[in-house]
C-alpha cells in the first residue's frame, strides 16, 4: 500500500501535468480557429476571385464584339460611299451620253435639212423653167401630146416636192412680208391697195419651217 506521502506526491503530479496541459489545449484550440479563418478567407477569395473571373471576360467579349461592330460598320461605310461615288459617276456618263446622242440627232438632222434645202435649190430651176415652157405654148398646141406630157412631168415634180414638205409660197393679193417675200419693184395698181403684192416674178417655196427661195415681186407702191 501506498503511504500518504506518495498519494500527496501522485496528485501533485498530476496538477502539475494537468496545468501543463492546459496552456497547450488552448494553443492548439487558437491554432485551428486560426486555420479555420485562414481556410475561409481563403474560399471567400477563391469565390470572389471565380465571381470576378467570369464578369472581366464578359466585359472583354462585349469590348471585342464592340470593335467588331464598329469596324463592320466602317467597312459598310466606306463600301456605301463608294457605291455612291460610282453611281454618281454612271449617272453623270449616261447623262454626257444622253447629250451626246441628242445632239449628234441634232446634227444628222441639220445636215440632213442642209442636203435637202440644197438639193431642192437645184430643182426649182427646173420647175421655173418648165412653168416658163408651158406658159409660153400656145392655146392652140395645148392639145398636143407633148405638151400634155411636160405638164404631166411638171405636175408630178411638184406632187414629189410637196410630199417632202416642199411648199409654194402664196404671192400675189397677199401683204407684203420680208420673212418670204423679196420686193424687187413697186408698180401702181387699182386693184390692189399699198403694201399688197401685185405680181409674182418668180415663184418661191418653203422646206418645212425654213424659205428655201424668197419669192420675187411687185408691190403696191403707197
Amino acid at each position: 500500500m501506498k503511504t500518504v506521502a506518495e498519494k500527496e506526491l501522485e496528485k501533485e503530479m498530476e496538477k502539475t501535468e494537468k496545468t501543463e496541459n492546459e496552456p497547450l489545449t488552448e494553443e492548439t484550440n487558437r491554432q485551428e480557429e486560426e486555420t479555420a479563418q485562414e481556410t475561409a478567407s481563403s474560399e471567400n477569395q477563391e469565390e470572389t476571385e471565380s465571381q470576378e473571373e467570369p464578369a472581366g471576360e464578359n466585359t472583354r467579349a462585349v469590348k471585342k464584339e464592340k470593335k467588331k461592330k464598329e469596324k463592320t460598320d466602317k467597312k459598310q461605310d466606306a463600301l456605301k460611299t463608294k457605291v455612291d461615288e460610282l453611281e454618281d459617276r454612271v449617272k453623270r456618263q449616261m447623262a454626257e451620253f444622253d447629250n451626246f446622242r441628242k445632239r449628234t440627232e441634232k446634227e444628222k438632222s441639220a445636215m440632213f435639212e442642209t442636203g435637202a434645202k440644197s438639193v431642192i435649190e437645184k430643182i426649182l430651176p427646173v420647175v421655173d423653167n418648165f412653168e416658163r415652157g408651158l406658159a409660153a405654148v400656145p392655146e392652140s398646141e395645148k392639145g398636143d401630146a407633148f405638151v400634155q406630157g411636160m405638164e404631166k412631168i411638171y405636175k408630178q415634180i411638184l406632187t414629189e416636192l410637196e410630199s417632202i414638205d416642199v411648199k409654194p409660197i402664196e404671192a400675189v393679193g397677199k401683204e407684203f412680208n420680208p420673212e418670204f417675200h423679196n420686193a424687187v419693184m413697186q408698180v401702181e395698181s387699182e386693184e390692189y391697195e399699198a403694201g399688197i403684192i401685185a405680181q409674182e416674178l418668180q415663184r418661191g417655196y418653203t422646206y418645212r419651217d425654213g424659205v428655201v427661195r424668197h419669192s420675187m415681186v411687185a408691190v403696191v407702191k403707197d
